[in-house]
């Protein structure tokens, strides 16, 4: 029993550290790409402040996860490290090809692929329509918001800027300042909403409590930002469209909002997802409706809806390949 909870603990690491890799890094994406933080400014602050957020904000979602989308003892130790191992190799391979995926969509699908072993009578079919609603409007409203502000917004800031400023010096000092608040108010939001991702199922099947589930999965997406993040900042900060400081903003403090909001719910969304939906917003205020059509934002697109399938087949039949051996 030692070993197989030595195992559960480090599965739940190795999936915090990806999570950290992949979508806490998204959360510094847009000022690494303005300039404002240099890559290792970004996931020293990431590491931070997803650490505070899911201590104090992450047992909500990791309540969703453990116990909302399968009823409490459905899933025992051994499922538990199947379901968090499965999204974890997901996300890995969202790394390795330098893709901003759903951390939350390859976690909740997982653990259904998990259900379909156990009976699809099992899912609470209900909250997984809800979760997935959630999936879709984020990035749309996301994206709305981004394109207004960045049409609409963008120039009368920078009159007001210029009107109330001594100096180009002090602007820029400003909006620095602003960018890294937000950028820190991402991470939090992050931490708060992806701990669950690495340690729901074990809070779940009762092998970590809820409070010391949290602190471990913040401090390993902490060290996988630190580890792994550059390679998603890139993607996010550079290849998607050029990011000026004000409009790095309106993304990191509108994907801050809504990732918050959905942590105080309890939903698991994708800061990834909608930090992206917002520079694609961002993209197509300035240089039109082409962004879209571009490489970079195909490939995330069709990121996010193979992760989820993929994570939910894998632990399909890992579950069954343990069965049968």
């Amino acid at each position: 029993m030692e070993i197989i909870f030595i195992l559960a603990i480090l599965v739940a690491v190795f999936m915090g550290m990806n999570i950290g890799g992949n979508n806490a890094a998204a959360s510094m994406g847009a000022a690494y790409g303005a300039k404002v933080r240099t890559k290792y400014q970004a996931v020293i602050l990431i590491g931070i402040f997803s650490l505070l957020g899911a201590i104090l904000g992450g047992e909500a979602v990791i309540k969703t996860l453990g116990s909302g989308i399968l009823p409490k003892g459905t899933i025992l130790i051994e499922g538990a490290i199947i379901a968090v191992g499965a999204a974890a190799i997901t996300v890995m391979l969202a790394n390795v090809l330098r893709v901003p995926i759903s951390t939350s969509q390859a976690a909740v699908g997982a653990i259904v692929g998990i259900g379909f072993f156990y009976g699809a009578s099992k899912l609470n079919l209900p909250l997984l329509g809800y979760i997935v609603s959630w999936w879709i409007i984020t990035p749309i409203v996301a994206w709305f918001l981004s394109y207004l502000m960045g049409k609409y917004l963008y120039t009368d800031i920078l009159v007001w800027l210029a009107d109330h400023s001594d100096s180009e010096a002090s602007i820029k000092r400003v909006l620095n300042i602003a960018l890294t608040v937000s950028g820190c108010y991402v991470a939090y939001s992050a931490g708060a909403n992806n701990a669950a991702n690495a340690v729901g199922p074990f809070v779940g099947a009762g092998t970590i409590p809820s409070f010391y589930g949290a602190a471990l999965g913040g401090i390993a997406i902490g060290f996988g930002a630190l580890l792994l993040g550059g390679r998603v900042l890139d993607t996010v900060g550079k290849e998607i469209c050029e990011l000026c400081v004000i409009r790095a903003g309106f993304v990191e403090f509108t994907s801050a909002i809504l990732v918050h909001v959905a942590s105080i719910i309890g939903i698991p969304v994708s800061l990834g997802e909608i930090v992206a939906a917002s520079v694609i917003g961002i993209g197509c205020a300035s240089n039109g409706m082409r962004v879209v059509r571009s490489n970079t934002v195909k490939k995330i697109l069709i990121s996010w809806v193979v992760s989820p399938l993929l994570a939910g087949v894998m632990a399909f039949v890992l579950m069954n390949l343990i069965q049968a051996f």
